[in-house]
């Protein structure tokens, strides 16, 4: 239900509605073309980068003190918060509309964390794929629900008269991500104990002296870490094409507000059948065969992307690329499952977010460079097949099984 909640913030404000908004209104008037988009994806890069420096202290102090779910529920409520304000961001606002998002995205992104780091808990390792997945295709659920819900205030795009409805839309998905992740908090229970502290030891110091410890432990988790090496280099792309898709098919194919509208509704629909299908394979074939899969098709998709000339051949990229999206953040999560050893959730999920967060700071940094560059988002997007590839080839230095019996041990 906490996917379902969530997914609200991602469709809706990083994706669909408020990343257009700020390029095309909040900072339209400013400089050249590409100068907009370059201020959006450093914004965002930025915000990633705080969050990849405070995830793995707060994953470690989470564990420590098991307070995974105290953690949750006060992320979740700056994020709600800092949406509902982004309702007050008007045309010029560019710092305003920036400190927000980048409030909100950091706190969202924190939740992530914390949500993910019980599924260690809630899972075997038999079921932990088919778990994920059913999480991520309900999240796409969640997101396919919050754009229906959103459509009328945005579809109107930006004229004038329709303004003051489309930054409303900002509130309601802060609204619906509030309610809808209280079943949430009134049915998880944190299965985790605290762990005892020295006399006069600081919690900071305990949370501290556990990362020195698996710090010290990586070369054990030698497969996890080839893996986090990996994933740090194909999620660069895959973060980047969600922050980027809704723009580039505004500015390069002249999509509306209400063309994104339908196009992400579709998008959702089959990113969850792909993330509960893939999450169920991924239990009877491996994660990371899973993952190699996603990969390849990933490719072959950034490639078509650099030429689309029509809304059709879009359409079509686009529920691929929702397909293989679902599945692979479905079973990369499942394998950071497989690798981490129980009672330290958090902390090895904070690892795993630090690395989806500097990745998140490259890739939108890249692309929206070269697109200003270049003067055009088909270069930017033709780049992301150089960072998939590469993500290929660094993955496949990484064994699941031994990876899984390390965490075991």
């Amino acid at each position: 239900m906490y996917d379902f909640a969530n997914s609200s913030f991602t469709t809706l404000i990083v994706t669909v509605a408020y990343s257009v908004y700020f390029v095309q209104v909040v900072a339209g008037h400013l400089g050249q073309e590409g100068t907009a988009e370059r201020v959006w994806f450093w914004g965002y890069a930025v915000s990633m980068l705080v969050a990849a420096l405070l995830s793995p202290a707060l994953g470690a102090l989470a564990d420590a003190r098991a307070s995974k779910r105290a953690f949750l529920l006060w992320s979740t409520l700056l994020c709600v918060a800092c949406t509902a304000l982004l309702a007050f961001v008007h045309a010029g606002d560019v710092w305003r509309g920036l400190v927000l998002f980048g409030l909100a995205n950091i706190a969202f992104d924190l939740g992530f964390l914390f949500c993910s780091a019980f599924l260690v808990e809630i899972a075997t390792t038999e079921t932990m794929g088919r778990i994920s997945g059913y999480g991520w295709g309900l999240g796409y659920a969640g997101g396919l629900l919050s754009l229906a819900i959103a459509y009328p205030f945005i579809s109107g795009g930006f004229a004038e008269s329709n303004l003051p409805l489309y930054r409303f839309s900002f509130a309601v998905t802060a609204g619906f991500f509030l309610l809808a992740s209280v079943p949430t908090f009134l049915l998880l229970r944190e299965r985790a104990v605290p762990q005892p502290m020295r006399a006069g030891q600081a919690v900071w110091q305990q949370a501290f002296t556990r990362l020195a410890v698996t710090v010290r432990q990586l070369g054990h988790y030698r497969d996890l870490f080839a893996y986090l090496i990996a994933y740090l280099i194909y999620t660069d792309a895959i973060n980047t094409v969600i922050v980027a898709s809704a723009i580039f098919a505004n500015k390069v194919l002249d999509f509306s507000p209400s063309d994104l509208i339908i196009y992400f509704l579709v998008t959702q629909v089959t990113a969850g059948l792909g993330a509960v299908g893939f999450g169920i394979l991924a239990d009877r074939i491996g994660a990371k065969r899973t993952i190699t899969v996603t990969l390849l098709v990933w490719i072959a998709l950034a490639v078509a992307a650099a030429f689309v000339q029509t809304h059709a051949q879009f359409y079509v990229i686009g529920l691929l690329a929702g397909a293989v999206l679902g599945a692979n953040q479905s079973a990369s999560r499942t394998l950071v499952g497989l690798f981490t050893p129980v009672g330290r959730q958090a902390e090895f999920f904070g690892f795993f977010s630090v690395t989806g967060k500097f990745a998140a700071v490259i890739g939108p940094v890249v692309y929206g460079e070269v697109t200003a560059w270049t003067g055009s988002q088909r270069w930017a997007i033709l780049s992301m097949a150089v960072f998939f590839t590469i993500g290929l080839l660094a993955f496949q230095r990484v064994d699941e099984k031994r990876g899984m019996a390390a965490a075991r041990q």
